[in-house]
């Protein structure tokens, strides 16, 4: 049984971000920052509150006689009584004999085109514990991008209008920098194992260094991005975050919408329909805020009953990535423009520049990891790199199909097939189709 390291880091991480901002508040007080101080409290409890609300869902504890750990919860105590019990339960694995086991079956990864099914027995400690990693690395996720992203941003933004970093404030951004990067990985890997539940997945370390380095470069350009626009900016600042937040939280509505399936009954059979509706707006709402920093490896889908989406879309990732990139040019351009004396120590085009190169350093990282140490990337139906050729190569298509004396010229070009192609990539098609015998 392996030992409970990620929910060691999950409590540390939990424990140090909520002891920096305690502290980081009571210095806001005695400076007689009461803005500042209120923010960075709301952005401290609001996520802790969630936080014992879901491990208190995923482990029933309302159904059950536990007044004790309710109260713990209650007195945002929650995580570290629960890290305490995990390892309690490690510590108790082969003291005592397990009364039942269970029988899992799980795939290998395929070697020569076939996969090897391999039976393994579960006791009721190891049970456990896999529940209780499960509820950690889900909390790590929440905390991450409901609690450190804000906090990391509104830290910073304080830091550029006061022209200085204090050692608490630099101390509070360090760690919601980390948790942030750390709830990113945990939510990586939580889709590769809910995406591939069958198969035996083992996770390289290289695997770990690649995404650490990819979400590292994104999300720190991101959050660099919008405080630098913010500073110039401060009204139109809103516009921006609530149309990105608006756009990723109704898009798996619309997508359920679309899809005409039945809603979802499955999700806890004690929940009313008001009460499965507040989960699933809880469960689009942090889809949103994920988004808002970086790409979400876990895709929300609410037709499907585990309400994940389980396919791998390389043309929605490259499309988010490009929006994102370009989204990104321009809040800089727009910060260029409207800089402030602020700033005049700084050389603006050089900051542009590196905070793009940034952001395509994270791009690369991210190309290495699902290119070559993806754990499961022999499963991947089609290649990485062939999708995102085809979709940029569908991008082109449309860029040159909009231009007007293109259309013009292309229009007296007539294939093989008989019809009127566009460019030649369309021709090619055509062509190919007619050897197929389709046309």
């Amino acid at each position: 049984m392996r030992f409970p390291s990620s929910i060691f880091v999950s409590v540390s991480l939990f424990t140090a971000e909520t002891t920096a901002a305690l502290y980081l508040s009571s210095t806001y007080r005695s400076a007689g920052d009461q803005i500042w101080q209120g923010l960075t409290l709301l952005f401290t409890l609001v996520p802790s509150v969630l936080v014992q609300l879901t491990l208190t869902f995923i482990h029933r504890d309302l159904s059950r006689d536990r007044p004790l750990i309710l109260l713990l919860h209650i007195l945002q105590l929650g995580p570290i009584v629960r890290c305490l019990e995990a390892f309690c339960i490690y510590g108790s694995v082969g003291r005592v004999e397990e009364p039942y086991v269970s029988i899992t079956r799980k795939k290998q990864m395929p070697r020569r085109g076939q996969a090897e099914e391999v039976e393994r027995q579960v006791g009721q400690a190891e049970g456990k514990l896999f529940t209780h990693r499960a509820a950690f690395a889900r909390t790590s996720v929440i905390q991450a991008f409901l609690g450190s992203a804000p906090q990391l941003t509104l830290q910073l933004y304080i830091c550029v209008l006061q022209q200085g970093v204090s050692i608490g404030r630099g101390t509070l951004m360090v760690i919601s920098l980390l948790s942030i990067v750390y709830g990113a990985l945990r939510c990586n890997i939580l889709a590769i194992k809910i995406k591939y539940d069958d198969y035996e997945v083992d996770v390289r370390p290289m695997a770990y260094v690649c995404i650490f380095l990819w979400r590292s470069f994104e999300i720190a350009t991101r959050v660099v991005v919008l405080v630098l626009f913010s500073s110039v900016l401060q009204l139109w600042i809103l516009p921006v975050v609530l149309l990105n937040f608006l756009v990723f939280f109704l898009y798996p509505w619309i997508l359920f919408w679309q899809s005409h399936s039945p809603f979802p009954e499955n999700i806890e059979k004690t929940l009313t329909r008001v009460g499965t509706t507040i989960v699933l707006c809880m469960l689009t709402f942090l889809y949103a805020g994920i988004n808002m920093f970086c790409w979400s490896a876990v895709q929300v889908k609410l037709s499907d009953p585990d309400l994940i989406n389980k396919s791998q879309n390389w043309y929605r990732m490259a499309v988010y990535y490009m929006l994102r990139f370009v989204e990104n040019a321009l809040l800089l351009l727009l910060w260029y423009i409207y800089k402030t004396d602020i700033y005049k120590f700084i050389c603006a085009p050089l900051l542009v520049l590196q905070l793009l190169v940034a952001y395509a350093i994270a791009i690369f990282f991210m190309l290495v990891f699902y290119q070559f140490c993806h754990p499961c990337r022999r499963l991947f139906s089609s290649s990485m790199t062939q999708g995102l050729w085809d979709c940029s190569s569908l991008l082109c298509l449309m860029c040159s199909s909009g231009s007007p004396q293109k259309r013009k010229q292309e229009k007296e070009r007539e294939c093989d097939c008989g019809c009127f192609c566009t460019n030649y990539f369309l021709q090619c098609v055509c062509r190919d189709m007619m050897t197929s015998g389709i046309t």
